[in-house]
């Protein structure tokens, strides 16, 4: 699996998922420009990415308009149109839904799903063709208590997926990936239950996923192996949801 001469966008990418994500996209040989809302530990990923390719490190809001497009300009200037965008920054905020404020749930569906669409309207903009893949969640699917948000903004990346594969065909191939329980910073078992980790380990692997485990999926889709793949909701998720 080869990525020589292509270069990615990863936002999200100081942390979880979308480090491992960045990490791996380097070791292919793809050149990387990482997105990060302020992030310290943004550094030292971009020090470790340089190690393997060239990248730049980028801070901004994938929410804002005005930071998204400027961002896109810098990478264009630095390491050339992209020919990989991985939608993966993403936020959560838990509560019952009597609980929950319209400004949280603006919020999380500002990052996760506003933050899609902008960052794939300015990459279709600046190239005519390559791959998106987004990042999406198994609640997406299955939806879950005291995650009204999250789970609606997960839903939505799965819908525009659709959309954007359909509109950008044959060119530009877009698809999704649904992790399940994936142990990261946001959602380490170190910080919940008991009954919460007998609740998300309840599959038929009976594990929680790895942040690698879904950058193996990103590479594969960026790669030859993606080429007759679009509008996909692949999971990797331990068998949670079963298509």
């Amino acid at each position: 699996m080869t990525l020589q001469g292509k270069t990615a966008l990863v936002t999200g990418a100081s942390r979880g998922i979308g480090r491992a994500i960045a990490c791996a996209l380097a070791e292919a040989g793809a050149k990387v420009a990482i997105c990060h809302p302020g992030d310290a530990q943004a550094d030292q990923v971009l020090a470790e990415l340089s190690e393997k390719t060239e990248a730049i490190a980028i801070k901004a809001d994938v929410s804002d308009e005005a930071q998204v497009i400027d961002m896109f300009d810098t990478v264009c200037e630095t390491l050339g149109p992209p020919d990989i965008l991985i939608n993966n920054a993403g936020i959560l905020r838990e509560a019952p839904l009597a609980d929950t404020t319209a400004e949280d749930f603006d919020r999380v569906i500002a990052v996760n799903l506003r933050g899609g669409f902008l960052c794939s309207r300015e990459f279709v903009r600046r190239t005519n063709t390559g791959r998106i893949v987004n990042i999406a969640s198994d609640l997406g699917l299955l939806g879950r208590e005291d995650l009204v948000a999250y789970s609606a903004s997960k839903g939505g990346v799965i819908a525009m997926t659709r959309s954007l594969a359909r509109e950008l065909a044959p060119n530009i191939l877009v698809n999704a990936i649904a992790p399940g329980s994936i142990e990261t910073d946001m959602t380490s078992p170190a910080s919940m239950t008991p009954e919460q980790i007998a609740k998300d380990m309840a599959t038929p692997l009976a594990r929680f996923g790895q942040p690698e485990d879904i950058a193996a999926m990103a590479v594969f889709l960026c790669g030859a192996g993606g080429n007759f793949i679009t509008g996909q909701c692949l999971g990797v998720n331990g068998g949670s949801v079963m298509t």
